[in-house]
């Protein structure tokens, strides 16, 4: 096989007036993971929407196999052998049907199947699919009832039932366990050997240097650099993605006021050890551990989401016990969720009624809404933020995934609480994003504590004053961000560690 099996040549499209593809040239070897990194609204996503048959070119030439592609769908897309795994895990999977539906979708129309549909066969060949990725999950059961992690196995899972020529992969390893991400990545290794190509869309550095062969940055639409042959620059790749070098960030922790939060004697669930944990005024506190340490479930206690097993809580020393978001909204505490496409984004809204949506009051009289304020409003947080869009009456779903992530922080900043809590507030979103986002949560702390539950160590040193590490939905380590001993935050990470100062 050809290893420049799919070449892209002078690709360009606009939307309007934005041209958001410009020329773009690459090609995509066989048998090869080709990194793509990019700032959000660098074109990605309209890149990997055209090689999906969601969007068709306004020009350039695409060759694969060494035919003219140009999919009038996402089916001819797939037909063809280039299948994608979306970063919205809800583009690739139908949660209200089961998992053997889910993973065997094709099969539903096959004339064998007919309209009495041979259950026992589908299942057993989604149970196969399942098992082949590792997968322990009855496949019988809804996907509406699985967790975020377990329907991003079930989207990846569904693509390889199509047999990939190419895969597209957008930021896969997003909701999954370091344990998840290796099998994935076996999983990528196995399909270089057969000739598959991966597209490998990602801004973790740790799941770059674990599986690329070569890095491509794109920049405004364009192709910015090329990075191939070990050793991968990184720093390289980096600085062509942002047109400028990465300054690394420079933290100093804030000295903490008074407690505002406090939780005593909390267990987050049945059997699990209680902790006390106390947030104070001004200061950024990470939480931090492996998938299903309890991070989340930390963040939706003090949002009235999730009842602990025991325990009390209190905001500036009063009980607080919120039976749901719109109490706890009531009593100052905030949160931006975790999922942004289920429990945040509003599909049918533009920017700024997203941004206002929790505080429609604020902006009404006599039960009208003044839309002028509201705007007004969206404006100024758009220009904080960096948000890129054409207008504040842009429709939600129109921006990049790290832009809808920033409207969704502006939401809750756009008014003051006592505790901020941003359950993974950097998820899909690129270097840069990831330092703005930072910054203005930062600059806005004083007066209030703010909780931030992330993924990547890297994440919670950007950000933090103080570092705490979760297992098994307790407390296992605290540690002060200044001279921090990486490798003693990594050890609390990995297994339970005794409480550093």
């Amino acid at each position: 096989m050809d290893r420049s099996f799919c070449r892209i040549r002078g690709l360009t499209k606009a939307f309007g007036d934005t041209l958001v593809l410009r020329g773009l040239s690459l090609d995509l070897p066989a048998g090869q993971v080709t990194a793509l990194m990019g700032a959000n609204g660098a074109g990605k996503s309209t890149l990997v929407k055209i090689l999906s048959g969601v969007y068709s070119r306004d020009g350039g030439r695409i060759e694969f196999g060494e035919q003219d592609f140009a999919p009038a769908g996402p089916a001819e897309a797939i037909r063809a052998g280039i299948v994608t795994v979306h970063q919205s895990i809800n583009d690739g999977v139908i949660p209200d049907l089961d998992v053997a539906s889910n993973l065997m979708i094709d099969r539903l129309a096959e004339t064998d199947y007919g309209f009495f549909l041979k259950r026992k066969g589908l299942q057993r060949a989604a149970r196969e699919v399942a098992a082949a990725m590792g997968i322990d999950v009855d496949v019988r059961r809804p996907v509406s009832e699985l967790g975020v992690a377990d329907r991003q196995l079930i989207a990846i899972a569904r693509a390889m039932a199509h047999a990939p020529r190419l895969l597209i992969l957008d930021e896969p390893t997003s909701s999954l366990s370091a344990a998840e991400a290796e099998r994935l990545f076996g999983l990528i290794e196995r399909l270089k050997a057969q000739g598959v190509g991966v597209l490998y869309i990602s801004h973790r550095m740790s799941d770059i240097r674990r599986i690329a062969d070569r890095i491509v940055s794109m920049r405004d639409g364009e192709i910015s650099g090329v990075f191939e042959g070990a050793p991968l620059d990184y720093e390289g790749a980096v600085t062509a993605m942002l047109g400028h070098g990465l300054t690394e960030a420079d933290l100093t922790p804030v000295a903490p006021g008074r407690p505002i939060a406090e939780m005593a004697r909390i267990a987050l669930r049945p059997g699990a050890a209680p902790f006390d944990l106390t947030l104070r005024s001004n200061e950024v506190v990470a939480v931090t551990g492996l998938l299903g340490s309890g991070k989340t479930a930390l963040a939706r206690t003090f949002f009235g989401l999730h009842r602990p097993a025991a325990g009390e809580m209190r905001i500036d020393g009063t009980p607080f016990a919120p039976e749901g978001p719109a109490a706890a909204i009531r009593g100052g505490v905030f949160m931006s969720a975790k999922d942004r496409a289920s429990n945040a984004v509003v599909a049918d809204f533009d920017i700024a009624r997203n941004m206002s949506v929790p505080f429609l009051g604020a902006f009404s009289a006599l039960s009208f809404i003044s839309r002028s304020r509201e705007r007004a409003s969206a404006q100024d947080l758009i220009g904080a933020l960096d948000i890129v869009c054409r207008s504040d009456r842009d429709g939600i779903l129109t921006l990049s995934g790290g832009n809808q992530q920033k409207v969704m922080l502006a939401r809750w900043l756009s008014r003051s609480c006592r505790l901020l809590v941003l359950d993974e507030p950097f998820q899909g979103v690129d270097i840069r994003s990831r330092r703005d986002i930072g910054a203005k949560v930062r600059g806005t702390a004083r007066g209030r504590a703010t909780l931030v539950c992330v993924a990547e160590l890297d994440e919670a040193f950007e950000i933090a004053d103080r570092i705490l590490v979760m297992h098994d939905h307790s407390v296992t380590a605290e540690f002060r961000n200044s001279d921090i001993d990486v490798g003693a935050v990594l050890a609390a990470v990995t297994g339970p560690g005794a409480r550093a100062a």
